[in-house]
């Protein structure tokens, strides 16, 4: 009899051991086809239970941040067991730190065996394993360069199965399976840096240029035009050595952040090089849609303000632009053409250049309205023309803000939208700024040597006038000629300007208040000013947005924003101009609002200096009522 017995023990053994050789083998086999975790994960559990003498078999995986187990494949497991499997890992109790049978083996990386589950105190879950007839248990856990990964656990029916020369071939088999996630992970790695870039998560240059070529073949099938954007950053390299790479690397994560945000599809953008993104507009209707996107596109980037090292940055961008059909036929041309139109925009001016021939009659009319600006400065054709600001409260006069206009021997009145850009990416507008500086003050003491009522005078400050290191210096000069020209000086300077080294602004705003002048904050609601800066500004005056004025009338919420920079500019003790003001409804809201001073068509439009004196200041002698709004 004892013979018996032990025969049948070793028959037993003996087939027990087979049929684990040829579980063994079928999951070796799917490690070596497997293609992604799930499969490999799936079809593991299925090969455990068909072959092995498993009848149930699971795979859990612990979460990118290291705390949970997460139950993710299955084989004849009941729904009911699985709802309770996946119940306690997602709890404490199952989490990588808990008391669960399973934490333990991946805490311990070592295999952990209950070969009585039904007495078992460890096995959490031991009465819901023993009811679906369970009775031995092993959990192993999957090792990837020494850390556990996930781990996959086998139940058997079988009491006391789990013995020495068993657990040994299924923790090689456990290592096997961990093999397989570890090359399965880098492969597909590979495959992700193959086609995408690492740092931005955007599609690579290849990648674009097949997607790029499935638009083509789209639009043409369609007959419709598509486009393509290729953008470089200016001032990247300086940044990047000045600040660190971290900071490069993150302005270029944060330019695609903005990117993916402001087109709304990741799918048609692509990092290409260092500091250059793609777009693809895979379907344009008119040459002026996409012409009023650039537009919309440049302004919006331009004041949008990245954060690097704890301050705010703003970041340009030239763009060149071709179109399909009309400037290649396929994406390698499209592409070569884009970088032809980017180099020509990084040698000019302009901050965006078509390719071909509008490209060409771009760069020839800005070259052309250079020369004729120079010749401008050394004819005397620039003039100022002044806008009224008013009290809202008294309806009197309270000041002008200066523009500057071109009367073009040959155009007449030149829009300042079509030359104000070229005077500041020529570097003409440091002339032009310091003259009507000058012109301004002059005009203010003339008021008052001929006993007008003069009002102080608002002069506009360009960016590169604010990031000259000599701008103060020149300012003190300016106002040094009398005692009576600091206070009628009010310089303007935008919002996003001030962000873009708030220090430096900060020093350079004290000491031109120190002269006597005062200083107003143009813009104001579009630069995204942190508060703790603005409280540190030396300033007089928040001018609020037109845009916002414009919107007040559309509903509570305009109204509201616009009321929050009224409050704010009132707490901060300065004054709060409303500029754009074009209809009597918004002046209604405005005055609701204790706005103290507006600004726009309905209070006057910009005049030249003549008109101004005989409308607003001659007849304010005379009547002061001439004055209200």
């Amino acid at each position: 009899m004892r013979d018996v017995t032990e025969r049948k023990d070793a028959e037993n053994k003996l087939r027990r051991l087979n049929r684990l050789y040829a579980m063994v083998s079928g999951i070796n086999a799917l490690v070596v086809r497997a293609r992604d975790r799930d499969e490999l994960f799936r079809d593991a559990c299925r090969i455990a239970v068909e072959y092995g003498e498993f009848e149930r078999a699971w795979v859990g995986i612990v979460d990118q941040a290291g705390s949970n187990i997460v139950p993710i494949a299955f084989a004849g497991v009941d729904e009911k067991t699985i709802a309770a499997i996946k119940e306690l890992f997602a709890s404490s109790a199952g989490a990588v730190r808990g008391p669960s049978f399973t934490a333990s083996a991946i805490r311990k990386k070592t295999v952990v065996v209950s070969n009585d589950l039904k007495n078992d105190p460890r096995v959490m879950l031991s009465k819901t394993y023993t009811a679906v007839g369970s009775h031995s248990l092993a959990v192993f856990p999957l090792l990837v360069a020494d850390n556990a990964v996930g781990v996959i656990v086998l139940h058997t029916s079988k009491a006391e199965f789990f013995d020495e020369q068993g657990l040994k071939l299924l923790t090689e088999l456990a290592g096997n399976i961990a093999y397989a996630i570890d090359y399965i992970d880098n492969q597909e790695r590979l495959d992700y840096l193959a086609y995408y870039d690492a740092l931005t998560g955007l599609a690579n240059r290849r990648l674009f240029l097949e997607r790029l070529s499935q638009h083509l073949r789209s639009a043409a099938s369609g007959k419709h035009k598509s486009a393509l954007f290729l953008i470089d950053l200016e001032r990247f390299k300086s940044i990047n050595d000045s600040l660190g790479r971290a900071a490069g690397d993150s302005l270029l994560q944060q330019v695609a952040q903005w990117l993916t945000q402001f087109t709304g599809d990741a799918s048609v953008l692509a990092r290409v090089g260092a500091d250059q993104f793609a777009i693809v507009l895979p379907q344009v209707s008119q040459h002026g849609d996409l012409s009023r996107l650039l537009e919309k596109t440049v302004t919006a980037f331009l004041n949008h303000p990245f954060t690097l090292n704890d301050s705010i940055y703003r970041i340009a961008g030239k763009i060149g632009v071709v179109l399909y059909p009309d400037d290649g036929g396929d994406a390698d041309t499209l592409f070569k053409h884009a970088e032809a139109a980017l180099k020509k925009a990084k040698a000019s001016g302009d901050r965006y250049l078509f390719y071909a021939q509008r490209m060409s009659e771009t760069l020839s009319g800005r070259l052309g309205l250079e020369n004729q600006l120079r010749q401008a400065l050394d004819n005397e054709e620039f003039v100022l023309h002044y806008q009224p600001k008013i009290n809202l409260i008294s309806g009197e006069l309270t000041g002008a803000e200066a523009l500057i206009r071109w009367n073009s021997p040959q155009a007449g009145l030149v829009p300042p939208g079509r030359f104000i850009p070229i005077l500041e990416q020529t570097g003409l507008i440091h002339e032009v700024g310091r003259w009507a500086l000058h012109k301004a003050i002059a005009e203010y003491l003339r008021w008052l040597a001929t006993g007008l009522p003069a009002v102080p005078i608002a002069v506009n400050v360009s960016p590169l006038q604010l990031r000259n290191r000599g701008f103060v210096a020149e300012i003190a000069q300016a106002v040094s000629i009398t005692a009576n020209a600091a206070a009628g000086l009010e310089l303007e300077i935008t919002e996003s300007l001030i962000m873009e080294d708030v220090e430096h602004s900060i020093a350079s705003l004290q000491s031109l208040r120190a002269m006597g002048i005062s200083i107003a904050i143009d813009d104001f609601g579009t630069g995204f000013s942190s508060l703790s800066y603005l409280s540190r500004l030396p300033m007089d005056t928040l001018k609020i947005d037109r845009s916002f004025v414009l919107d007040i009338t559309s509903g509570p919420g305009a109204a509201t924003l616009v009321s929050v920079i009224i409050n704010l500019a009132h707490a901060l003790k300065l004054k709060a101009v409303a500029e754009g003001v074009e209809t009597e409804e918004q002046l209604r809201q405005l005055r609701s609002l204790d706005c103290d001073e507006v600004q726009g068509y309905l209070c006057g439009r910009p005049v030249p200096g003549t008109i101004f004196e005989s409308k607003y200041l001659s007849s304010s002698r005379s009547d002061t009522n001439q004055t209200r709004v």
